[in-house]
């Protein structure tokens, strides 16, 4: 049996994401979300949205990306406590054993506060930091000290999605996916020393900020391996004006509500699934 999972990321981003979130698991195709701890849609998340939706599965999203940390931690930091750097800085500081230090610090700062208030069934990450293999070690071990079964690695097999090819987009998304696959085949030899398990195959890197039906499709087509977990994410928003920056994220949630794409999938052989399931 081929799974899929049709997760949204940034849960606790703000209302609009998490507005986005609920009707698309009510109504659409999302079955699990991962959550932020430390962005200002967060107590909005947990009180307004979570006892409407208590069926929905629920990942912790690590964030040293963006906004404020939650821990004391400088490296990470500006001096008012926002995150500052960029993915090339966190490759090179993460050899660092007293940036590590403070990473853990950090990490278990905003999971607790996550199960806090809800069980976790997995882990990820904003922009994908986790994968970075010397973070993606420090979190195992902190995910089977918190004992998390399951954590993101972003497998995505290449296809191509004929138009999009020639977004400027593409050849930045390529270097990513490249970059993405190379650090979850290092990364999946770390699994054998935990009882912590991940999804087969991963879709939305290549195609990150022009997610549609075709994107998802063409993605799927490419899984033939059976008995297998692909995971999907989306970043969605719901507002009744749309800001010209979260045009596509609107697009996305758009596609959360399309019934069709939710048979197509189906009719692929696969089946809605969750980490928890």
């Amino acid at each position: 049996m081929k799974k899929v999972i049709i997760n949204a990321d940034d849960f606790g981003y703000s209302e609009n994401n998490n507005i986005a979130i609920k009707k698309g698991f009510e109504k659409g195709i999302i079955t699990s979300t991962s959550l932020l701890a430390n962005m200002t849609g967060f107590e909005h998340a947990i009180k307004e949205i979570v006892p409407q939706i208590e069926n929905i599965d629920i990942g912790f999203h690590f964030n040293i990306m963006e906004g404020k940390s939650l821990s004391d931690c400088n490296l990470l930091c500006n001096t008012e406590g926002f995150f500052q750097n960029s993915y090339q800085k966190l490759i090179i500081k993460s050899k660092e054993k007293i940036f590590l230090n403070q990473l853990e610090k950090e990490f278990r700062t905003q999971i607790e506060k996550v199960m806090a208030h809800c069980k976790i069934s997995h882990i990820d990450s904003h922009v994908h930091t986790h994968a970075i293999p010397d973070i993606f070690n420090l979190l195992l071990k902190l995910a089977n000290e918190y004992k998390i079964g399951y954590i993101r690695t972003q497998k995505e097999l290449p296809y191509i999605v004929p138009n999009k090819v020639l977004s400027l987009k593409f050849p930045v998304n390529i270097i990513k996916n490249l970059l993405l696959n190379t650090y979850t085949y290092i990364n999946e030899k770390e699994l054998i020393n935990y009882e912590i398990k991940t999804n087969d195959y991963f879709i939305g890197v290549l195609y990150t900020g022009y997610m549609d039906e075709k994107s998802i499709i063409n993605g799927l087509k490419q899984i033939k391996k059976e008995n297998s977990v692909t995971e999907v994410i989306f970043h969605p928003y719901y507002a009744n004006s749309i800001p010209k920056e979260k045009q596509h994220n609107y697009e996305e949630f758009l596609i959360t509500q399309n019934p069709h794409l939710k048979k197509e999938i189906e009719n692929m052989g696969f089946v809605l699934s969750d980490y928890s399931a």
